[in-house]
């Protein structure tokens, strides 16, 4: 591992300046960055650590009613928050999926998305969730969804010397609800073959009235499956539209063969892996609208 700078600034705009220098890394949490530094595949001349900047530390309420997590906020502390638990119970869920605990106490909402690892759990659950990000750079600050921050493996779209400083998640109404679930090799600490993010809203009747379904570990990035939410949409969920639904995310799967598993095998998981989180927020949702 090569030696670089430590930065640990304590203001937002001494770290938009450190990262405005060329190859400057951003640190959230590190579970990602060290282990590539350490194994030679990343480098940087200088690390800018963000975890001493108070704006990027905490889970908030928005004006709006929503929620505003800060980039250096640990996946851990998102279950004490009660209320960020009750609103959005299947963020919460893939972000305390990632990793140990001992990870976790580290690990970021933002880092696990900047990272662009496909198979990052908790980005279909933040797309399908509907959630955006607050980003500050050079040239001032900007939000862009979750959705449009992976561009391929390993890469972003943020221009340099950007950093997220806070994911920002929508108000949820009343009757509806989320949920994510993942497929993977072993019981637990392992890599998704199959992820699924599921947001639905439900009428008092059960008719499904807006649907967001995210794919993840089956495309270079994770995918927002609009043909999937859209065939539950004025349905009440039957037989019919969730095999709408699994039909729409095997056709949206672009998977690799790999270790964990052919990319014949993501395709037909992909299907039965949506359903399943699909019928758990609907389960929530309901519960809901009572």
């Amino acid at each position: 591992m090569t030696t670089a700078q430590f930065h640990s600034p304590a203001t937002l705009a001494d770290a938009v300046r450190l990262l405005a220098e060329a190859g400057a890394r951003p640190l959230g949490g590190g579970t990602d960055l060290i282990v590539q530094m350490r194994s030679g595949r990343a480098s940087a001349p200088c690390v800018v650590d963000l975890k001493r900047i108070p704006e990027l530390i905490g889970v908030r309420r928005t004006a709006q009613g929503g929620f505003a997590i800060g980039a250096a906020t640990p996946c851990t502390a998102l279950k004490a928050d009660a209320a960020l638990v009750a609103a959005w119970p299947g963020v919460v869920e893939a972000a305390n999926l990632i990793g140990s605990v001992q990870v976790r106490n580290r690990a970021t909402l933002a880092g696990n998305l900047c990272n662009a690892s496909p198979a990052a759990d908790s980005v279909p659950a933040m797309i399908a969730a509907g959630a955006r990000c607050r980003l500050a750079g050079p040239g001032g600050t900007r939000e862009v969804a979750v959705a449009e921050i992976p561009v391929s493996p390993g890469r972003t779209s943020l221009a340099p010397g950007e950093v997220v400083v806070e994911i920002l998640l929508p108000p949820q109404p009343a009757g509806a609800a989320d949920a994510y679930l993942r497929l993977i090799p072993r019981t637990e600490m392992d890599i998704a073959i199959v992820g699924a993010g599921a947001w639905l809203e439900l009428a008092a009747d059960g008719t499904c009235t807006a649907a967001r379904v995210a794919l993840g570990a089956v495309a270079p990035t994770a995918l927002l499956v609009e043909a999937a939410g859209a065939a539950l949409i004025g349905t009440r969920l039957d037989d019919a539209a969730l095999a709408a639904l699994s039909a729409a995310c095997q056709a949206a799967a672009r998977p690799i063969d790999d270790k964990r598993g052919t990319a014949a095998y993501r395709i037909a998981m992909a299907g039965v892996i949506a359903r399943r989180a699909v019928l758990k927020a609907a389960e929530r949702a309901a519960a809901r609208t009572r």
